[in-house]
C-alpha cells in the first residue's frame, strides 16, 4: 500500500490517505505521478498530493496532519514542539532537536527547556517504587 498526503496552499498537509499499489503502477513500474493522479481523481484536480512512506523510504518523515511539506528539503517537517522553543530543525533528519547535544554516557538525562542544558534525571525516577 502506497500512502499520499494532501497539501493545503501552504504545504501544510490536511489528510493522510492510503492507495492500492495497483494505482501506481505505469508499464510495470510504481509511479508516484500516477498515485497523484488517483487522488486528484478522487478528491479534485485542483488538490496537492505527495507520497509518503510509512517506513520514511522518502521524504525523511512519514507525514502527519499539521505536518509541512518542504519541498527544498523533500522532507515532511513535524511542527516545531510548543514546550520546546530552542529546539532546531536537524538538516539530515528533518526533526526537531535540542540545540546541544545529549550526553552519551550511558545515564538518562531530560532537556531542561528553562536553563538549556541537559540534566541528569534522579535515580529515584528510574527505579520502580518497591513496596
Amino acid at each position: 500500500m502506497a500512502h499520499f498526503a494532501q497539501l493545503d496552499s501552504n504545504s501544510v498537509v490536511t489528510q493522510v490517505i492510503v492507495v492500492s499499489n495497483d494505482e501506481l503502477i505505469d508499464n510495470g513500474v510504481e509511479s508516484e505521478a500516477k498515485g497523484i493522479d488517483f487522488c486528484q481523481s478522487l478528491f479534485g484536480a485542483d488538490t496537492r498530493w505527495v507520497q509518503t512512506s510509512y517506513n520514511r523510504g522518502i521524504r525523511k518523515n512519514y507525514a502527519g496532519i499539521g505536518y509541512t511539506y518542504d519541498a527544498a528539503r523533500d522532507a515532511f517537517i513535524s511542527p516545531k514542539p510548543k514546550e520546546f522553543p530552542s529546539f532546531i530543525l536537524d538538516e539530515e533528519s528533518a526533526k526537531w532537536i535540542p540545540p546541544v547535544l545529549k550526553p552519551n554516557d550511558g545515564k538518562q538525562y531530560l532537556w531542561s527547556e528553562k536553563s538549556q542544558v541537559w540534566v541528569e534525571m534522579p535515580v529515584e525516577f528510574l527505579v520502580p517504587p518497591t513496596e
